[in-house]
């Protein structure tokens, strides 16, 4: 009797952990959710808008085209997925930015650092009238220069 207790005893522990292990492996359900922030996009053709995003989403640099119109891609970090509208930067695309402003928690502005006085020029208007417009003026902004690796690349102080 006394070595079926002992048996018995290595057998019931050895159950509980299993199921402990099963409990803990199976059985947490999913993972809590990670908030989602909403962000917008923009700036002018060529800025590098979506070869920032594609980068931050780990996709293929290659066959990256011009956004014509505007595109969403959720950017997944370990603490938070930032749902991103990119909006192409055409001049005759650009006046309907504003459209899609609403339900923006924050904005991405991305200007070319080594682009034309005209185009730079341009960049600032834009800038400008997007601190400025109404849906956004309260919003975080991240300004990117980009292309900083071309030789024609300005410095922060001068764009």
């Amino acid at each position: 009797l006394n070595k079926y207790l002992q048996k018995k005893e290595v057998i019931s522990s050895s159950c509980v952990s299993s199921w402990q292990c099963f409990r803990a492996l199976c059985c947490k359900g999913p993972p809590p959710p990670r908030p989602e922030y909403d962000l917008v996009c923009i700036g002018l053709t060529g800025s590098g808008k979506t070869s920032l995003l594609s980068q931050l989403c780990s996709e293929s640099p290659e066959n990256i085209v011009s956004t014509t119109g505007f595109s969403i891609k959720a950017v997944p970090f370990q603490n938070a997925i930032l749902n991103v509208k990119e909006l192409g930067g055409a001049d005759n695309i650009r006046k309907y930015w504003s459209r899609y402003y609403q339900g923006s928690q924050g904005v991405i502005f991305v200007l070319d650092s080594a682009s034309s006085e005209d185009d730079l020029e341009t960049a600032r208007n834009e800038l400008h009238s997007a601190l400025q417009h109404p849906q956004l003026c309260t919003l975080p902004f991240l300004i990117l220069a980009n292309h900083q690796d071309k030789p024609a690349a300005r410095s922060i102080q001068e764009v």
